[in-house]
């Protein structure tokens, strides 16, 4: 497909749900029940570094759960994929991204990177001598797969520090069954400073094609990620980047990705493209429900799907 081909299916695919109805935004944390909710955008990067755009796609909504995923490969940069493997996990909970009962079945360990009590513990374990190092390692590390447009909301951060009792309860589960490895209520202030960055849907793109592009940001030509601890980041997306919809997520669409409560969504087609979509409404696991639509309808038309006999 080439270039105008391409931009024209991104805006035919755009326009065509923008206005699709379902879902409802995220209202446990007061910040995104105020996003307006007819925002919508898709965007693509290839691995070369062109970008492809439609709709609401300068918009800076909050990241989320899909931070989780530069902070497990941070983490592999740090520490190794056996020893993230080892004290995180590396297996779905099939539960929802903040299950007690998740650890309760496996003595309290968080089995997943990719879920709440699994990014605590992956926050945990990124090299920093305190706190703030601690978190301006991580932000460094979004700006790097995505760009330097990535900040940090406070009013985001503030929204979600003073509702995030559930989390700081299962940091100290973690704490007490020891699968934390830093002070849990630093692991989790600074894990919910991560999920409060504001990322564009074309930061995301680029954030999901610096993982389709071995390591390397297509647009900075930085080479930001060890081309062998791919292969676990997209693993790991593929197993739970969706929460308990993952295993449908992967039979009908068969990309890896992961989404965030903020609306965004990001898949990875390994050495071709990084595909995000944005849109506030969800679906009951916290997916954007047209986010889902937009992606599935690309991926499908592409036939992107990895699991396509070729």
């Amino acid at each position: 497909m080439n270039k105008n081909n391409l931009q024209e299916l991104v805006t035919k695919i755009q326009q065509k749900h923008h206005q699709d109805k379902g879902g409802k935004n995220a209202s446990y944390i007061p910040y995104l029940a105020s996003v307006p909710a007819q925002l919508s955008a898709l965007a693509v990067v290839t691995a070369e570094g062109e970008v492809y755009a439609s709709g609401d796609s300068d918009y800076g909504f909050a990241i989320e759960s899909i931070s989780k995923v530069a902070t497990l490969a941070l983490a592999l940069e740090d520490k190794g994929s056996e020893t993230v493997r080892r004290k995180v996990g590396d297996s779905p909970t099939g539960l929802p991204f903040n299950s007690v009962m998740a650890l309760e079945l496996h003595q309290d360990k968080p089995l997943s990177p990719l879920v709440n009590a699994g990014a605590m513990a992956t926050t945990s374990i990124i090299e920093a001598k305190d706190k703030e190092e601690r978190w301006a390692r991580i932000l460094d590390f979004q700006r790097q797969m995505a760009s330097e447009r990535v900040v940090l909301s406070d009013e985001v951060n503030e929204s979600e520090q003073t509702t995030n009792f559930h989390n700081r309860a299962i940091a100290w589960l973690l704490y007490s069954a020891e699968h934390m490895f830093c002070d849990p209520m630093e692991a989790c202030e600074v894990y919910t400073r991560q999920c409060s960055t504001l990322i564009n849907t074309v930061d995301l793109a680029t954030m999901a094609a610096t993982l389709a592009a071995g390591g390397k940001n297509p647009i900075s030509q930085k080479q930001v990620i060890k081309p062998q601890n791919i292969p676990h980041i997209l693993a790991e997306m593929m197993m739970e980047g969706f929460y308990e919809k993952s295993g449908d997520w992967a039979y009908t669409v068969g990309l890896p990705s992961k989404s965030g409560v903020g609306g965004g969504i990001m898949a990875v087609v390994p050495n071709v493209m990084g595909i995000a979509a944005f849109s506030p409404p969800l679906d009951s696991a916290g997916n954007s429900v047209r986010g889902q639509k937009m992606v599935h309808e690309l991926a499908h038309t592409l036939g992107l799907n990895l699991f396509l006999p070729k």
